[in-house]
């Protein structure tokens, strides 16, 4: 397992891998929070966080929980409000040491238009 934590340390992320690739998606959201989405199952990743401290914001057709830390801000994890077995989640791998990830190959989504992987 690969852990992770808040700048504060109040929220621990744990993934069971290294992802194949992480998302810089530009979207109206993502832009503005600077993170870079590393998806897994629901079911593969663990948060875990002091009670009380994780707090959710969703937008537009309200079908994600965006969750951040309610002490230092920041953007842990996107998940769906409704969640199946099949759901995934996006990870802030920003929140991991960048050693721990090393050189992932980062892709570029155009959120804000075309839902298409830009080309380098």
């Amino acid at each position: 397992m690969l852990k992770a934590t808040c700048h504060c340390g109040s929220v621990h992320l744990s993934i069971p891998r290294k992802p194949r690739s992480l998302t810089n998606c530009n979207c109206s959201i993502c832009r503005r929070y600077g993170t870079l989405w590393a998806y897994f199952q629901l079911s593969e990743v663990k948060v875990e966080a002091e009670p009380g401290v994780l707090q959710s914001y969703q937008w537009g057709d309200r079908m994600l929980d965006f969750m951040r830390c309610g002490r230092c801000g920041c953007i842990v994890q996107w998940r769906p409000v409704a969640p199946t077995d099949k759901s995934r989640t996006g990870i802030n791998a920003r929140m991991f040491e960048p050693e721990v990830l090393g050189d992932v190959k980062i892709r570029r989504l155009d959120g804000a238009k075309s839902w298409k992987v830009l080309k380098d």
